[in-house]
């Protein structure tokens, strides 16, 4: 009987997903019995393998799903919710979002389709300055708006993200009862794993060109980063081609590379995490006034992706 419903490879990712879970409940339970230093080594391990996990494992989830069972990927989808202590559906739909403004700039009225668009709060078309994206993202996330856009797309996933958010709930209740000081432990390596989360995700595509579909990411080729983060560096790539598995992105690269070089798709040498690193990192991106001068046009790409739904209401 089949399981997983794209490859095979996915147990990896599966595999990867119930470590994480069960690294956050080793570090539960040991709290009152080891050392200082190591239970800071282990809140800053966790810190950085938020970013690991929603970026690899859980972001794989949500383009295509790992398993044929609808049970199966909604219990996975639990799991991953108290792992990373966010709403998997909640994600999934900021994220879908994401990927229908490509992270774009603001339109006439200064808004973007993209929430987490990394000029959404900039000026003068310019990319938000890297320190309050980072540091402010996940504070300016608003869950009412999130849940409205899941309800009026699909009534059940509505109801299923909050199933998450009262489970996950439940859960710290249960932990707050069991060992209160941990939490208050826990909550800056948790925050600080959100903020690694979205210093991520601007170099993801700071440089990247949001009107070009096939430059609207930004890719990194580290052989390491990507066998470990489950190639998420091809990620012009994966803009380009949302629904394209994750082990084939290397395939798809080869395919493209040649429109890439031609259209001027930015490649960075160091792993997204660690982008400011790059020794060709652009000081400053295109403002306004260039941008008209060019022809270029604000607001939302005017050619977008259209996202096929998958086999588990996911896209």
């Amino acid at each position: 009987m089949k399981i997983f419903a794209y490859s095979k490879w996915d147990a990896v990712a599966v595999l990867a997903g119930m470590l994480h879970f069960a690294y956050v409940l080793t570090f539960f339970f040991i709290f009152p019995y080891a050392p200082w230093w190591v239970l800071v080594g282990m809140g800053c391990l966790y810190s950085v393998s938020v970013s690991w996990n929603i970026n690899g494992v859980s972001h794989n989830l949500i383009h295509n799903p790992f398993f044929k069972s609808r049970l199966l990927n909604r219990l996975f989808s639990i799991m991953e919710s108290v792992t990373l202590g966010i709403s998997q559906t909640f994600y999934k739909y900021v994220h879908h979002r994401h990927h229908l403004g490509n992270s774009d700039r603001p339109d006439e009225h200064g808004n973007t389709y993209d929430w987490i668009s990394i000029y959404r709060h900039g000026k003068d078309g310019k990319a938000e300055n890297p320190f309050r994206y980072i540091f402010l993202s996940y504070l300016r996330e608003d869950p009412k708006a999130i849940y409205r856009e899941i309800k009026r797309k699909n009534p059940v996933d509505a109801r299923w993200g909050i199933a998450e958010i009262v489970i996950l709930g439940t859960t710290i209740a249960i932990g707050f009862l069991l060992n209160w000081k941990f939490w208050f432990f826990f909550l800056p390596f948790y925050y600080l794993g959100q903020c690694c989360t979205y210093l991520n995700g601007f170099f993801l595509h700071y440089g990247g060109n949001p009107d070009k579909p096939i430059a609207w990411g930004v890719s990194s080729y580290s052989k390491w980063y990507n066998l470990l983060w489950f190639n998420n560096g091809y990620h012009a790539e994966h803009h380009f081609r949302p629904k394209m598995h994750w082990t084939k992105m290397k395939e798809l690269h080869e395919k493209i590379a040649e429109a890439q070089q031609r259209e001027g798709v930015r490649v960075i040498k160091p792993p997204h995490g660690l982008g400011f690193l790059d020794p060709d990192l652009p000081p400053i991106l295109a403002s306004t006034a260039s941008r008209k001068a060019t022809g270029l046009s604000r607001g939302r790409p005017k050619t977008r992706m259209t996202l096929p739904v998958s086999r588990a209401g996911s896209s």
